[in-house]
């Protein structure tokens, strides 16, 4: 069996991807792999770093005003189109498997008009441009969440959830814990801003970091490789307290997650798959700045159920920031709620299904 995967841009649309890869892996042994991404994209050392064969085409997303760029995203969309068809006939893939981002366009619509069976995964309860533009073409529409649906075929789509909640169970937290440097015995809040880090909350954090030492609990604070040198300086001015870990990114999330109490994050559609998939709390400070305020409905998908805390980034800062964290890991009655709702919204056996709609299309 051989496998073409393309997405990128995001660690939502990367990890999903390799996720699905090593389900298949458990299934197909001898599977073959080929992930076309970007050369500058965060997605080239990430698939790279696994061991899997990459190749690159260049692509840039339309802008919302007329624009010249717009021109040159089009001359870049039929260049890619164009290398994508010479990727795959060299290739010659059985099934094409495009996870999000601007990179995909090119690459699935050339599977389509080669006439291999493809398939999208949205991770986001509202899709981009990229997968309602390709919804026309593929064979297929793997959601994780219903509320997706509405802007798709219908006769095309099929609630999978997300590949990487499959990959977070089973790891043991205590190795996770340790992996970073934390106290297996304490309470943990993990604070992220995803793969690329958030400023704000940054910012919100080193607000208070004097006040974190005092606290019974231990934070490990993801900062983002883009943001990790100035939050160090930042850090250094203050000092840095002993139950406080800084890391500019985790390569062994997954793990590390499953020794985690509470998180702190951005509400992309991965990272509240991995922690539904774990029955983690949170506290949610949706990114404002991504296509149709998608974070925030899907944040509030978990606020509404009792599973996080939601906060928007302009009534963030550091005191509420750290209330907040106080009100869920000091009371054990609240923990243990947010806890089952969490574990009650999660979809744990998503790259199972994929595959078994990756089959149904070969066959």
């Amino acid at each position: 069996m051989r496998i073409l995967v393309s997405g990128g841009g995001t660690g939502g649309h990367i990890y999903p991807a390799i996720a699905f890869i090593k389900e298949i892996k458990k299934h197909q042994p001898d599977a073959e792999f080929l992930y076309i991404g970007t050369e500058k994209g965060l997605e080239k050392s990430i698939v790279e770093r696994e061991n899997i064969p990459f190749k690159s085409i260049e692509i840039t997303g339309f802008k919302r005003k007329l624009s010249f760029e717009n021109i040159k995203t089009i001359m870049r969309f039929l260049k890619g189109t164009s290398l994508s068809k010479k990727y795959i006939k060299e290739f010659k893939p059985d099934i094409v498997l495009g996870t999000g981002g601007y990179v995909c366009g090119p690459v699935v619509y050339a599977a389509a008009k080669l006439n291999i069976p493809t398939i999208i995964h949205e991770q986001n309860s509202v899709p981009g441009l990229t997968n309602k533009f390709l919804s026309k073409y593929v064979d297929k529409v793997a959601l994780c969440f219903e509320e997706a649906g509405q802007y798709f075929p219908k006769e095309k789509t099929i609630l999978t959830g997300n590949p990487r909640a499959s990959e977070v169970i089973g790891n043991d937290g205590n190795i996770g814990k340790r992996s970073v440097g934390l106290d297996p015995t304490k309470k943990v809040v993990l604070i992220v801003g995803g793969s690329r880090g958030a400023k704000p909350i940054n910012d919100a954090f080193i607000e208070v970091l004097p006040k974190v030492r005092e606290k019974s609990y231990q934070v490990l604070y993801v900062t983002g490789d883009v943001h990790y040198e100035n939050v160090l300086k930042e850090v250094n001015k203050v000092g840095n307290p002993d139950n406080v870990i800084i890391k500019p990114f985790l390569h062994n999330m997954p793990e590390v997650l499953a020794g985690v109490d509470l998180i702190v994050a951005r509400a992309g559609a991965t990272t509240l798959a991995e922690i539904t998939a774990l029955g983690i709390p949170s506290i949610l400070i949706p990114s404002p700045y991504v296509t149709n305020n998608h974070q925030e409905k899907n944040a509030r998908a978990l606020g509404d159920n009792g599973a996080a805390i939601v906060r928007l980034e302009k009534e963030m800062n550091g005191i509420t920031l750290l209330r907040d964290i106080d009100h869920v890991l000091l009371n054990e009655e609240t923990l243990m709620q947010m806890k089952q709702s969490s574990a009650r919204l999660g979809i744990p056996t998503a790259a199972n299904k994929l595959y078994a709609v990756m089959e149904q299309l070969i066959k």
